[in-house]
């Protein structure tokens, strides 16, 4: 028996992961078929490559099914709905998901993630099973008054376009489960970090990396030149911004516990939320400090000025997810940049 028990007698439809190529999709796509369910990925292929398929397929032993379709036309989504009309759940990944570039171009992250979102929820919605899996962020948080967060914080004004669409995303889910049988469970993640122990997979943004540690990893193979670290005037031990950095592949077994606990009807209400982190606030330079610990890179960074929609700290209260969904991160900032390293030279075949 697996891990997280085997999933139920009559629960064995298909799970949809949309943008399930992308970096925390994909870990889920193996958590989930390591744990025995059938899942179809749907990913417009936008940040993300058809190669992730073959290495959840080199872990798991079995390829997803995968169909190239853009959520946010309304059209596709349809036709994709009316075809697999067995689908009991949905973990709703596919999302524009950069803080700097929501705020250069906010009419992309309202079409992407408002659009899509939607969408989905109009065809799942019609289905007997409605079960949703929200990816949300902690950036609904914005500059939270209190540390740890908890899931009682007060949402705050957005920083970002892209805060505002989770936040958004968010309220729509809300919404829609007062006049609707959708139960969902939504997941306030920290910052994902890291790869898969076996290097199959991991984060692989196109172009230039907008989140700090493939951006260490680019530099430290010398693909960068090298890393911008945004403000050190902020009011934390160093003067960097303070983040929670959590490992991927702990985060991606939350959305199967989350996942299994609406498929057994476990859930007291018709949407949960739940954070996602460590509990622990990392600064910019430790986790600096710590990557050229565990790589033995000498990482060449300069500080510049502070990013616009960048917050000061955030890190996690995790009392609730551990107690409720009986989970709890197994991997260490060390371990996950240890991680994310190994993926890094796997990939550049050093």
């Amino acid at each position: 028996m697996s891990s997280l028990g085997v999933p139920p007698s009559g629960a064995r439809g298909l799970i949809l992961v949309t943008g399930g190529l992308g970096f925390i999709g994909s870990h889920t796509v193996v958590e989930l078929q390591n744990e025995g369910y059938e899942v179809i990925v749907v990913d417009n292929l936008s940040n993300s490559s058809t190669e992730v398929l073959n290495g959840i397929e080199r872990i798991t032993g079995k390829k997803p099914i995968f169909e190239n379709i853009d959520l946010r036309e309304k059209a596709a989504v349809q036709n994709f709905f009316a075809t697999h009309t067995d689908i009991s759940g949905v973990i709703h990944f596919a999302a524009s998901k950069a803080v700097g570039e929501s705020v250069e171009n906010p009419l992309l992250y309202y079409e992407n993630n408002i659009s899509a979102l939607i969408y989905v929820l109009q065809e799942l919605t019609k289905l007997p099973a409605a079960n949703f899996i929200f990816s949300s962020s902690c950036t609904v948080y914005g500059q939270a008054e209190k540390m740890p967060i908890t899931e009682n914080a007060p949402i705050q004004t957005a920083m970002s376009p892209y805060g505002n669409t989770k936040q958004i995303g968010e309220e729509i889910i809300t919404d829609t489960s007062k006049v609707s049988a959708l139960n969902a469970i939504l997941l306030r993640y920290f910052n994902p970090i890291g790869a898969h122990e076996s290097a199959e997979i991991g984060e692989l943004p196109l172009g230039v990396p907008q989140n700090l540690v493939p951006f260490i990893t680019q530099t430290a193979m010398g693909l960068r030149q090298e890393l911008s670290v945004y403000g050190n005037d902020y009011p934390t031990s160093d003067g960097t911004a303070v983040r929670d950095y959590i490992h991927v592949v702990d985060l991606a077994k939350a959305h199967v516990i989350a996942m299994q606990r609406l498929l057994n009807k476990k859930n007291t209400d018709s949407v949960e939320t739940f954070n996602l982190g460590t509990g622990k606030g990392s600064s910019v330079l430790e986790v600096i400090q710590s990557f050229e610990k565990v790589s033995g890179q000498k990482l060449n960074y300069k500080i510049v000025g502070r990013r616009e929609g960048d917050i000061t700290e955030a890190y996690a209260n995790t009392d609730k997810a551990n107690s409720i969904l009986g989970w709890k991160t197994q991997s260490s900032l060390e371990e996950a940049l240890a991680s994310a390293w190994k993926w890094e030279k796997k990939i550049r075949n050093k």
